[in-house]
């Protein structure tokens, strides 16, 4: 099959198109998207967090902090992965360990860069959890 074989472009059409769909759902999800956690994030992580508070009322908040962070991390893996079908000419072989390593390497340490400006105090803590003192 030559690579302009009619079935051959439309596989590769409809590639692009689903790389596309990913690479926006990814963005929406991503801490990329500044207007993404009150619409999407924080429901999403706030409903996790109830459900597992069912069973236990203590896991509320660690669970929705840790569903947050893993939103954070699917839309950049999301986003990563959608590229690659974009912007890829013809499809190689993925290697989905790789991709996924990747991502969440590029999620952590964008989350230690961000938690080491909030500790320096370049950026400002929005005081979602304020400190008690004693």
């Amino acid at each position: 099959m030559s690579p302009s074989h009619p079935i051959k472009q439309i596989k590769i059409m409809f590639r692009k198109l689903k790389g596309g769909f990913l690479l926006v759902i990814g963005y929406l999800l991503s801490p990329l998207c500044w207007w993404n956690d009150l619409v999407f994030n924080l429901p999403i992580a706030y409903f996790v967090g109830y459900i597992f508070s069912l069973f236990n009322s203590d896991l509320l908040v660690p669970c929705s902090i840790a569903a947050y962070w893993l939103s954070n991390v699917t839309g950049i893996i999301m986003m990563q992965v959608g590229a690659v079908d974009v912007l890829q000419g013809q499809p190689k072989e993925r290697n989905l360990k790789k991709e996924l390593l990747t991502g969440l390497v590029s999620s952590t340490v964008y989350t230690m860069a961000i938690l080491a400006l909030i500790q320096f105090k370049i950026l400002e803590n929005p005081g979602l959890f304020p400190v008690k003192i004693l």
